[in-house]
């Protein structure tokens, strides 16, 4: 009898999930989407704020939303292989083998990266791409991003298990904060023509 429930328990602890690897996964990608839905989005209503044209406004939101992808990838790819280049030291200090299963993928967190960014880049790129009359179109892509912060906000919260309203202010706000500065400075550029 002890024996089967010690064998149950075995099992039990084999399948378990790891939820701090898991989380910190979660907490990464909800951060990248939200950087590149408030960078994408501030760049687009930037030049939104000196150009009308709803080219000028998608062709910046894309450059930003590759820039900004390649740029989160690299850092990624770098800052995991450091992590792997010292767990593996570890290792090799503690038992002279190395554990590939327990390392970091650096490939792995730089496409995750990546595809986080590009995620969130995709939603005011997405709410600009089909109007045409500059304040509508301005209007969709506030409205959309809007949506979207609150969303990533109560996400990030929900895996932090803080206080979703809370959260989900402080993303929104920072996220219209960014998007006003960026429209009132190269409003304020485009004016006095520097």
């Amino acid at each position: 009898m002890d024996q089967e429930r010690n064998m149950d328990i075995e099992k039990e602890s084999t399948t378990t999930l790891d939820y701090s690897k898991r989380a910190q996964w979660l907490r990464a990608a909800v951060l990248g989407a939200n950087d590149g839905l408030v960078s994408t989005a501030s760049l687009m209503m930037g030049v939104g704020a000196v150009k009308h044209d709803v080219k000028a406004m998608i062709l910046s939101g894309f450059a930003g939303m590759v820039a900004g992808a390649c740029s989160m990838a690299i850092g990624e790819f770098v800052s995991v292989y450091s992590q792997y280049d010292i767990e593996v030291a570890q290792m090799e200090r503690e038992s002279g083998e190395v554990e590939k299963e327990k390392l970091p993928s650096p490939s792995q967190a730089a496409a995750a990266s990546a595809l986080a960014f590009s995620a969130g880049a995709i939603v005011p790129l997405l709410a600009a791409a089909f109007v045409k009359e500059y304040r509508v179109r301005i209007v969709a892509v506030v409205a959309a991003v809007t949506v979207a912060l609150v969303v990533f906000g109560w996400l990030g919260a929900a895996l932090g298990k803080a206080p979703a309203v809370r959260s989900s202010a402080r993303v929104l706000f920072g996220g219209w904060l960014a998007m006003a500065v960026t429209f009132g400075l190269t409003k304020l550029i485009g004016l006095h023509g520097l």
